[in-house]
């Protein structure tokens, strides 16, 4: 399965998509997240063995009910590129219950059936199928794992949408950030054990089952929470984690040496293809992020900093992936123009010698 990574693009210092392609072929990555459906994108990894998760974002929601308009989508924005391009999901809106808009919790469910009843039909439907992301606080409770439950006031919208994923047999993806809940609380939560390194752990008393680390809680606390739903035949994955190398002054935390032990750690937990003390036998399937600092991103300092990467490509710090970003790639005719230029200026300078002599 190996490790999944978020390209994200709120920046406007990027590389070009083709040199992005270069990167994480050096680097051996194979599975890339987009928040969009960048044409450019995905048309610069065509022939590829990068398999893509693609987003739809909030505003589409209300749209994306109408099965004209969604079908037209993936008329545009996937038929043109699923045939060389790996596309694997369609995540349907971000951390929609993130946000206090009620509106759009409902229409998050009929969006994601448009969606993939569009798929199939155009016979697309075992090929790519349909999610959602949603951010840790859909949760009530989390701690211990096995009391996980969904908050209440999304109960009603979770339910459907659990049976939805059942029966359509897609992933349920959380972005998870342990970094969170170490910044909040940064006398209690011990540092070693929201980066993976050697710690006392924690015994969740419902289970017994121990753990040496906060995110393999977080996910084990999710699959409490759907199975109190009645379901114990959805699997969790984590679409987005990571940490940040630098912060602002009450961001506790966040550095590049914690930022380095976290997905440090991590990556190793993935080789490993370790699974959560719940789930041993399911390895954990996590999507970074993320590939790019992006310095357009709003917010506090650290949403800025979130990259594996400088734009320029070279690492923020080393966890042992070593990867080359080639330079300004020209295509064929554009170099064909600058190697007539540049004869061209020589002739010119060699007459203008010939001139002066």
């Amino acid at each position: 399965m190996g490790i999944g990574i978020n390209y994200g693009q709120i920046a406007n210092n990027l590389p070009s998509p083709s040199r992005v392609a270069a990167l994480l072929t050096s680097l051996n990555i194979s599975r890339v997240k987009l928040y969009d459906a960048d044409p450019h994108v995905l048309a610069a990894f065509s022939n590829s063995n990068v398999d893509f998760i693609i987003g739809l974002g909030n505003e589409y929601l209300e749209n994306m009910r109408d099965s004209i308009k969604a079908q037209n989508w993936i008329q545009q924005r996937v038929l043109p590129y699923v045939s060389q391009t790996q596309i694997s999901c369609i995540v349907v809106g971000n951390e929609v219950f993130k946000t206090n808009d009620t509106q759009l919790w409902s229409n998050l469910l009929p969006a994601m059936q448009t969606v993939y009843q569009s798929l199939a039909n155009f016979g697309l439907n075992k090929k790519v199928t349909v999610s959602t992301a949603h951010s840790l606080d859909i949760l009530a409770s989390s701690y211990p794992p096995s009391s996980g439950t969904f908050r209440q006031d999304v109960g009603q919208y979770m339910q459907p949408l659990l049976n939805f994923h059942s029966q359509i047999n897609s992933p349920f993806l959380i972005n998870a950030y342990p970094y969170f809940a170490y910044k909040d609380n940064p006398n209690e939560v011990p540092l070693e054990y929201v980066l993976f390194q050697p710690n006392q752990g924690m015994v969740d008393s419902g289970t017994n089952l121990k753990y040496d680390n906060m995110l393999y809680a977080q996910v084990d606390a999710v699959y409490s929470a759907i199975k109190a739903m009645g379901h114990t035949d959805i699997q969790v994955r984590i679409s987005e984690t990571g940490w940040p190398s630098k912060g602002d002054a009450n961001e506790v935390g966040a550095t590049p040496e914690n930022a380095g032990l976290y997905n440090g750690n991590l990556l190793q937990r993935i080789e490993e293809k370790q699974g959560t003390p719940a789930k041993p036998n399911v390895p954990i399937d996590i999507y970074v992020f993320a590939l790019f600092n992006e310095n357009l991103k709003p917010g506090p300092t650290s949403e800025r900093n979130y990259g594996l990467y400088y734009p320029d490509g070279t690492p923020v710090y080393s966890i042992g992936l070593n990867g080359y970003l080639p330079q300004i790639i020209y295509s064929s005719s554009s170099a064909t123009q600058i190697r007539a230029l540049s004869v061209l200026n020589l002739l010119i300078l060699v007459v203008a010698g010939i001139i002066c002599t």
